[in-house]
Parts: C-alpha cells; structure tokens; sequence
C-alpha cells in the first residue's frame, strides 16, 4: 500500500497528527499541510489522489482549495472535515467537487473506510 498516498490539510496540528497515526497505520503515506498554499505546492511535487481537507483553512477556505485541486487533478477525491458546517456550506462543497464531508469530531473508522473506498475507485478508474 506504500504508492497509496494521502493528503491531510488542516491548520491544527493535533488533528495532523492525529490523523497522520491513524493512516500511516492503516498502511498508508500520508503528507499534511497546514495551509492550501502549502497544499498547492507539495500537489506540484507529489501525485496524491486521495485527500482530506479542513474547510475552515487560513487565507484559502478548504472550497477554495478544492476548486484549485480539481481544476488540476480532477480525478483525485477529496474529502472535507469540518468543526461547524452550515447547510450553505455543505451545498457549496457538492458543487465544489467533494466526494464527502464530515463532521469532527468524525470516527477514525469512518475515515479509514472512506479512504479505502476512494482507493478502490480510484483502480477502477485506472483500469478503464
């Protein structure tokens, strides 16, 4: 599972964290950025198609980070986590291109299992 890749945006460093344990021991790697500027750029360097975003980011919302992400990979699958989410918000996020949203405090096997699912789909999609 090692070619299996996340990426965890969120500017708390206890849920990176968090996080970071919980999928390196699911088997997989996992990058983290703290910021969508710094997501943006490890995105240039690195071929991660499976993420999680916080949408309550500094200076770029988790939307408008998804926008940018799927403007250049829009195959990859995106995830958002949020702390408080409004209905506007959730509608915002469909139409933006996440494949899900949930709320924190949010299950870890919850989290595992979406990952999986989203690697799943994304070998079908290769095969095809």
């Amino acid at each position: 599972m090692s070619d299996k890749k996340i990426l965890i945006v969120d500017d708390e460093t206890s849920i990176i964290n968090l996080l970071k344990q919980v999928f390196s021991r699911a088997g997989y790697h996992v990058s983290s950025a703290q910021n969508g500027e710094d997501a943006l750029a490890l995105l240039q360097n690195e071929k991660i198609h499976v993420m999680f975003f916080d949408l309550n980011l500094p200076a770029m919302s988790g939307i408008e980070l998804c926008r940018e992400v799927k403007k250049n990979m829009p195959m990859s699958i995106i995830y958002a986590i949020t702390g408080y989410a409004s209905l506007f918000e959730l509608s915002d996020c469909r139409e933006t291109g996440f494949e899900d949203y949930f709320k924190k405090p949010v299950n870890i096997k919850t989290l595992i299992k979406a990952a999986d699912d989203a690697f799943e789909r994304h070998e079908r999609w290769k095969k095809n």
